[in-house]
Formats: C-alpha cells, sequence, structure tokens
C-alpha cells in the first residue's frame, strides 16, 4: 500500500483490509499532482481552470498566493504552468517547498505565529496597490484562517488565547470563524478588499462539511453574511467573555459592499466529495456495497462514532466526511478523529470496524486517526488500559499509539476534511 506506513501491523483480518484499502483509495484520490493534472493548464496564452478561461494577455502581471496546509505543493505544482507569466508569489504552510520565484514562509497551525503575521503583513504590503490589469491566482487550503492573519487591534498573544479558547470550547468552524473574521483585516472578504480591483481568482480546497466558501479559512475572498452581532453571540453562547475579557470591543465589521467581489472567481478545487467517491469506487472494486452518507457530517467527538456505528446498515459500509468538535477537558495528546474511534469503542460488537482519519494525515499529532474494531477492544483490555480515562484525559494518541492501532500516513498535502468509514 501506498500512504499507510504501518498497513502490515493493521492489516490483521479481511476486515480491516478493506476499510485500510478504503483509506488509500480516498488519500490517492485527493493528491495534488492528479488534480491539477485535470484541472488547471495553459495552451496559447490561455490559462484554463476547471471550466473557465482566462487569457494572460489581458494581465500586465500575475501573482501566485497561497496559504493554508498543502498550499505549498499545489503552488509547487502552478508555477512551472505559469512559467515566465509569473510576475511574484508568496506562500505560507506548515511543510516547506523550495520555488523558483515564489517566496515561501514556514508558518504555524493550529495557533498563529508571528512568521504568520509577519507573512500576512508582507503581502498586504505587496499586493495593496493593484489594477484591472494584474491577476492574482490564490490557493486556499485547511489552515489558511491561522496562517493568513492580521489582527486588527490585538496582539499575537490575545490571538493565541482566542484561538486557544475557541478550540477547546467546543464551537464548530462556523461558529469560531465568525468570531475571527471580526477580529481581523484579511478575513471574511478583507482580502478581496486589499487586492481590490485586481481579478481574483481563488482556488479553493476545502475542508470544511458542506464547502461554505465563506468559512474555509474565514472566506478572504468571499462576502461575509456573519455579523459583529453573530460574534458576540458566539463569545455569549461559550462564555468566553470571562476568559477573553471586554473582547467585543475589538470586533469590526467586514466589507460588505458588492463592488469589492464582482472581480472574483471562487472555485471549489477539491472536496471531500472527491476522496468520498473514490472510496465508494473502491469498495465497489472489492465487492462490497458502499453508501455516502453525506459529506457535511457534524457531531460531538465523544458521540460520533456511536451514532455512525447506529446508522449503519448490516452488509454494508457507511461513507461520511465532515468534521466533529472535541470539549477539551483534559491535557494529552490527540486529535477529533482518534477521539471519535476511542469513544465509539464502548458501542463494537463482532463484524463492526470504524476508521475516521484527517485527510492531510495530522488529527493534531503524529496519526491521520485510527482504526477500531473488537481486536481493539481485546488489546486495550491486554494491556490494562482504561477507555474513560483516555477519553477524559483527550489523550487518544497515547492510547492508540500503545495498542498500534493508530493510523500512520505523515503530513499529506492536501486537506478535504475528516473522512470516516464504518463497516458492518
Amino acid at each position: 500500500m501506498g500512504f499507510i506506513k504501518n498497513y502490515q501491523q493493521l492489516a490483521t483480518d479481511g476486515r480491516r483490509k478493506i476499510l485500510l484499502e478504503l483509506v488509500e483509495a480516498a488519500i490517492a484520490s485527493i493528491q495534488p499532482e492528479e488534480v491539477f493534472r485535470e484541472n488547471l493548464s495553459i495552451q496559447n496564452g490561455v490559462l484554463r481552470i476547471q471550466s473557465k478561461s482566462y487569457n494572460l494577455s489581458d494581465f500586465d502581471r500575475v501573482f501566485l498566493l497561497g496559504y493554508g496546509k498543502g498550499s505549498a505543493g499545489n503552488c509547487k505544482l502552478i508555477e512551472p504552468v505559469l512559467g515566465e507569466s509569473l510576475t511574484a508569489g508568496y506562500v505560507i504552510d506548515v511543510t516547506e517547498e523550495k520555488f523558483s520565484k515564489v517566496e515561501f514562509t514556514l508558518g504555524t497551525h493550529p495557533l498563529p505565529s508571528p512568521q504568520n503575521l509577519e507573512f500576512t503583513k508582507k503581502i498586504i504590503a505587496k499586493l495593496n496597490n493593484l489594477s484591472q490589469r494584474d491577476l492574482v491566482i490564490i490557493v486556499t487550503c485547511g489552515g489558511g484562517s491561522v496562517m493568513l492573519e492580521s489582527p486588527h487591534n490585538l496582539t499575537l498573544d490575545q490571538m493565541i488565547q482566542v484561538n486557544t479558547e475557541l478550540l477547546h470550547c467546543g464551537a464548530d468552524i462556523r461558529e469560531m470563524n465568525a468570531v475571527r473574521k471580526h477580529l481581523d483585516v484579511v478575513k471574511g472578504g478583507g482580502l478581496a478588499q486589499i487586492l481590490f480591483p485586481a481579478k481574483i481568482v481563488n482556488l479553493i480546497f476545502s475542508d470544511v462539511p458542506g464547502n461554505n466558501f465563506s468559512v474555509i479559512a474565514s472566506g478572504p475572498t468571499v462576502k461575509d453574511e456573519s455579523t459583529q452581532e453573530d460574534a458576540e453571540g458566539v463569545v455569549k453562547k461559550y462564555n468566553l467573555g470571562e476568559k477573553l475579557g471586554a473582547i467585543e470591543s475589538s470586533f469590526i465589521e467586514s466589507p460588505k459592499e458588492e463592488k469589492y467581489f464582482e472581480n472574483v472567481d471562487n472555485i471549489l478545487f477539491l472536496s471531500n466529495d472527491t476522496a468520498l467517491s473514490a472510496m465508494q469506487k473502491r469498495a465497489e472494486e472489492l465487492g462490497q456495497k458502499a453508501i455516502i452518507a453525506t459529506n457535511s457530517f457534524q457531531d460531538d467527538a465523544n458521540m460520533a462514532g456511536k451514532n455512525l456505528i447506529e446508522a449503519t446498515q448490516t452488509g454494508t459500509i457507511l461513507l461520511v466526511g465532515g468534521e466533529t468538535s472535541v470539549r477539551v477537558t483534559g491535557s494529552g495528546k490527540g486529535g477529533r478523529n482518534q477521539q471519535l474511534v476511542l469513544s465509539a469503542l464502548s458501542s463494537i460488537t463482532e463484524g463492526v470496524i470504524i476508521a475516521s482519519f484527517d485527510s492531510d494525515g495530522w488529527d493534531n499529532s503524529e496519526a491521520a486517526g485510527a482504526i477500531g474494531d473488537l481486536e481493539t477492544v481485546r488489546k486495550a483490555k491486554a494491556a490494562g488500559l482504561d477507555l474513560q480515562k483516555f477519553l477524559g484525559e483527550n489523550d487518544s494518541f497515547a492510547f492508540f499509539e500503545s495498542i498500534g492501532d493508530a493510523i500512520l500516513t505523515g503530513r499529506l498535502p492536501s486537506n478535504v476534511s475528516d473522512l470516516m468509514v464504518v463497516l458492518k
């Protein structure tokens, strides 16, 4: 197998092998080389991106801008296609790449850093005086909300505190972004305002359930439908005022004028639909019946596994894309996918196997996710591991690492949210 490094360790029976083949198919389908080969090219001076075409002779300058996990690998593939047409480029990612013209910045995630803020400050300075004869090609990937960061009046430490509290309070991604958008000058359409009146073509790699453009990376080129009042509502709902003080006084309204968005093409370049379809196809090749339940699943990680198992019909495979939320109460290590599988173990019966994994290979830890079945339960009992203790400590990585049921791929260049598979 290609992507799962510990495949042989995990593939101990036929059901596990089927499930792991689906995980491999999902990951393979979203790798950048294949996606770009099918969706982006230049012929006779015309740039083709999916069904849209752009005559490069209409522009004096062409810029490339990338942010988020996987953006560097994607921009690495775009740079040679643009060739001499490319004027300059700027990319921030957590995985380093080397470029010819593009300036790369090694950023941080899931929390902001001086590097992230300096990168954003740089692109605002470089790209704030554009004309209609300029073309800006953007690559937006998951994690971009933290890497493209320019707070209105908060310090870095304050922004880190805001992000930390949002990650730990149980807020979903829409609620988190409603707050982030109204603290920042580039989010919620702010970048479109800065680049105006240039032509903007934003290639969006969706990591958000339902592919809502205004939510992905906090929608820097999308008109924001949320308001300051919405952000204030999130603060109130999760009692964040107790820890963040009078954060509402730092909120600003996002740009609402239509002119900033009339010359913007936001293109869904890749989403979890691709991965879900690839898993369904591979299941059929293996003689299995697979059902895609949804691409926009949302649930509490501690309940999601149980609910997905109950929703799976005997003799079928349930395929789900989306994102769960975790209320952090402990100081352990691990992400929502491992938490989901760990909590699902108490609902596992004979013939049931579940996996949940982050498509970028990094579930807030070195594991992409985990696999769980009765073999997992037996190994845990033999090792004397207390499931509830690990759950309460949010220490799912240590649990699955110790019994060998973590899915290990290393960091991967595409992020299209989390993917869940149940075989019954």
